[in-house]
């Protein structure tokens, strides 16, 4: 497959039906609360004729408070340290997803030994190299393609497939199904017809919110019929034919996002 045979392939993709899988320190604790009044340590002398004054009985501090070291104040105990956000693993059309993005930037953003240049699946059975982000853990794994192999620069996909569970810009996530989709662009989105593997691809957003992306880049999707649908009901919405998503026999098969595209 020579490259312009790919990278038309790769924007027929991104700008139609997308094609097979293409390969955050807590803040400090809180200052002590306001505290109590020092205690009366020097009492009134007793009066003639009078009994002395029993001393009042020293404030106990809360249980839960701590005192100073010399035992005067009662000081408050600092609440527990909140524990560290998790890492987010979302991909924007900026920083290190951005179009000017690079294999080097990737790299120093996740960590050399999380990053790795290889081959993942292309259009039609092929291979084509790319960046592969966590390539040993299928929960992580991001697969970024670029204009220009041999200098590993300029972002042309970023792949969400298999079991990754990276979100996409507008929290996009696989798994999704068409209402979910519908209610994020605002509006019902047009489909191919599903294919023998009954899977089809998301044709046009129709002017809904998922056509425009901060960034300017654009995103397309696969969707994968539910696997217990019957042969019927894939055949009435399959072919060389579109849909519009809240069609009664694409719902039928509660299609769900089994791959998001991210391109330029």
């Amino acid at each position: 497959m020579t490259r312009s045979t790919v990278c038309a392939a790769l924007a027929a993709t991104i700008m139609t039906a997308p094609g097979a899988a293409l390969a955050q320190f807590p803040p400090p604790p809180p200052p002590p609360g306001p505290s109590a009044p020092i205690q009366d340590r020097w009492p009134e002398p007793p009066k003639p004729d009078r009994a002395p004054a029993a001393a009042p009985a020293p404030k106990q501090p809360p249980a839960h408070a701590q005192t100073s070291p010399g035992g005067e104040e009662p000081l408050h105990a600092p609440a527990p340290k909140p524990a560290p956000p998790a890492p987010a693993y979302v991909v924007a059309c900026s920083g290190v997803f951005a179009k000017e993005s690079t294999h080097l930037k990737l790299a120093i953003k996740y960590d050399s030994r999380n990053v790795t240049f290889g081959q993942v699946d292309g259009p039609e059975g092929s291979k084509i190299p790319g960046t592969i982000l966590f390539p040993t853990d299928p929960r992580r794994r991001l697969e970024v393609l670029w204009a220009n192999d041999a200098g590993r620069t300029d972002t042309s996909v970023i792949a969400i497939n298999g079991k990754s569970q990276w979100s996409a810009p507008k929290g996009m996530k696989l798994g999704l199904g068409i209402a979910a989709l519908e209610k994020a662009n605002g509006r019902p989105f047009k489909i191919s017809g599903f294919g023998a593997d009954g899977t089809a691809g998301v044709v046009g957003w129709e002017g809904g919110a998922l056509s425009s992306l901060p960034g300017g880049c654009k995103m397309g999707m696969r969707l994968a019929a539910d696997a217990k649908a019957p042969q019927a009901a894939r055949d009435a919405v399959a072919g060389d034919k579109e849909f519009l998503s809240n069609d009664a026999g694409v719902r039928a098969l509660k299609p769900a996002v089994m791959e998001i595209l991210i391109g330029y």
